[in-house]
């Protein structure tokens, strides 16, 4: 009796998860045949909460400044990101079914966003104060289908590392809300829009994942809840980094180390800065200073320009956090510690601040030349450009160096040489800065990077004993 009692339980819990994508299968199909059909009340719905939306949101910069931050989160560049590091970090700890499953989920969606637009066929809204625009039709949209395909995936391959799952889920589930949320307010998309984007997303994951769950069946490997992740075996190697526990000893300590270096980096730049602006005017150094940004201009080529625009690009903010987010991914799934992406991290963020800082503080002007870039907020010394630059290649350089043996880590320093190279000559071609001001990213790198490199130590291999303890 107690077998027959067990068995409808069982066959519940087979098919619930089959009936749960049924429901969400027809729930899309419904909203197709409602777009479809036309339906008043339907379309009634849709042009009031955008309208209403617009309303409250147009005239309030704020408000389209954080929407417009937080939609990004489901564009492709952060998407591609997204999986690309993912991919990656999967590669490297030969998680290899896990890594086809990722890019095959993410490719999937990649492809049903253009197919579904173009067979419905809808346009976009049309509002009274536009405050963003898109291109394309409007049903299903794209970032919410796109956010909840790739964040679902990587949250069902990384759950089985993960010590706060609920909170994990929670976290997710906010953010690809969030994603659709902004798309209604904004004006870009009607809510039928987002919903058929979120149900279409499920389904597609709920297809990926079960076809994973067959092939796993098949391939003899043990059948596991949903919640124990896709391949619950591969959680330790999937863990982004063994010494997660506490990466940096005695933090505190090195807290306050680092608050002190800073403060007394800024206070040597400031006074460089000091000195360059008022006491250099009519003295040789003030000449040459002038002189070599002349002399540079008399070189310019419309070539030439294109040359030193492309340069100087890659010394500005989008270059060098594209740099970072592309590295300590990949520095730590190569490594498997915190310590190197926390020297990274610290590194430009103390980079930025001291150049904002030093900026804001010595406010000298920029060279005495036609300038071929638009004015820029910050003064001229440090050149910032220069000093990301810098501080970015040289941690990277730092890092390869000491803990890789091949020869190729003498890449990692000529890189750390030329590209500064070329963004200083491109910045000082393009009249934004002296040389001087190049001097100051040099005091800037040396001193903060070097600080870092004496507090945190970052090619140690382990913390010490007594912390693991």
């Amino acid at each position: 009796m107690a077998v027959e009692a067990a068995q409808p339980g069982r066959l519940a819990g087979r098919w619930s998860p089959l009936l749960v994508v049924v429901a969400v299968g027809l729930g899309f199909g419904l909203l197709v045949l409602l777009v479809q059909l036309h339906l008043e009340p339907v379309m009634s719905v849709d042009r009031d909460v955008v309208r209403r939306l617009n309303e409250v949101v147009s005239p309030r910069s704020y408000l389209v400044n954080a929407l417009n931050g937080t939609t990004r989160l489901g564009g492709h560049p952060v998407m591609l990101w997204l999986v690309g590091v993912a991919a990656v970090l999967l590669l490297v700890r030969r998680r290899f079914h896990l890594t086809v499953y990722l890019l095959a989920t993410a490719t999937g969606a990649l492809l049903l966003v253009p197919s579904v637009k173009s067979l419905v066929g809808r346009l976009r809204p049309v509002v009274e104060v536009p405050v963003a625009a898109a291109s394309g039709n409007s049903f299903p949209s794209g970032h919410a289908l796109g956010s909840m395909v790739v964040y679902g995936a990587v949250l069902l391959v990384f759950l089985p590392a993960v010590r706060y799952r609920k909170l994990f889920i929670l976290a997710v589930g906010l953010i690809v809300f969030a994603i659709g949320v902004t798309r209604i307010a904004l004006g870009v998309h009607y809510l039928t829009d987002v919903l058929a984007g979120w149900l279409l997303g499920v389904l597609w994951l709920s297809v990926t994942a079960y076809a994973f769950r067959v092939w796993r069946r098949e391939a003899g490997y043990p059948v596991v809840p949903l919640d124990e992740g896709p391949e619950p075996e591969a959680a330790e190697a999937i863990k982004p980094a063994s010494d997660s526990s506490r990466p940096i000893p005695h933090r505190w300590v090195k807290a306050t180390e680092i608050l002190t270096g800073w403060v007394f980096t800024f206070g040597i730049l400031y006074v460089v800065g000091y000195l360059l602006k008022n006491y250099t005017e009519g003295t040789w150094l003030g000449r040459f200073d002038d002189g070599v940004v002349r002399w540079l201009q008399a070189f310019r080529t419309p070539a030439l320009d294109d040359v030193s625009w492309v340069w100087s690009k890659a010394g500005d903010t989008h270059a060098i956090l594209a740099i970072s987010l592309v590295f300590c991914p990949i520095a730590l799934a190569v490594w498997r510690q915190w310590r190197p992406t926390v020297f990274v991290a610290l590194t430009m963020l103390g980079g930025l601040t001291l150049f904002l800082c030093t900026a804001a503080a010595v406010q000298r002007d920029r060279p005495p030349v036609a300038q071929l870039d638009d004015p820029m907020p910050t003064s001229s010394f440090p050149a910032g450009h220069i000093a990301a630059t810098m501080c970015i290649w040289v941690a990277i350089a730092v890092l390869v160096m000491g803990r890789v043996h091949s020869r190729w880590r003498w890449l990692a320093g000529v890189l750390a040489v030329v590209m500064p190279t070329g963004v200083a000559l491109s910045r000082m071609y393009r009249g934004m800065h002296h040389p001087t001001d190049l001097l100051g990213a040099a005091i800037l790198t040396a001193l903060w990077v070097g600080l870092l490199w004496w507090v945190l130590r970052p090619n140690m291999r382990a913390a010490p004993a007594e912390v693991r303890r």
